[in-house]
């Protein structure tokens, strides 16, 4: 089992940067594929990026490819998502997400494990 907590989030200019990271307890740290989600007010949580457990392997939703670079250090307990060129349509509570599979997956259904949420808002 594994922990998630997210952190990172805040208020930035469009066309600015944040990074957001996620950091998890638990010594199998290693074996989950994780991904981040988000969910804007009024809309269903959505499919952001996902990291394989090694890090070699990783997926982007087509609204984001680009911009967001998904990275992780196992050795650290640790997965970010670094994020440019922010625009407000990017803003939403974001999550991160564990699965205990080995292959990427975009779907809410595939991850058993999740963390609080940090919100990211991005002004016009």
């Amino acid at each position: 089992q594994v922990q998630l907590v997210e952190s990172g989030g805040g208020l930035v200019q469009a066309g600015g940067s944040l990074r957001l990271s996620c950091a998890a307890s638990g010594r199998t740290f290693s074996s989950y594929v994780l991904g981040w989600f988000r969910q804007a007010p009024g809309k269903e949580r959505e499919f952001v990026a996902s990291i394989s457990r090694s890090g070699i392997n990783r997926s982007y939703a087509d609204s984001v490819k680009g911009r967001f670079t998904i990275s992780r250090d196992n050795a650290k307990n640790t997965m970010d998502l670094q994020m440019n060129s922010l625009k407000p349509e990017d803003t939403a509570v974001y999550y991160c997400a564990g699965r205990s599979a080995s292959v990427l997956a975009s779907s809410v259904q595939a991850y058993d494990y999740w963390g609080q949420g940090t919100q990211v808002t991005v002004s016009s």
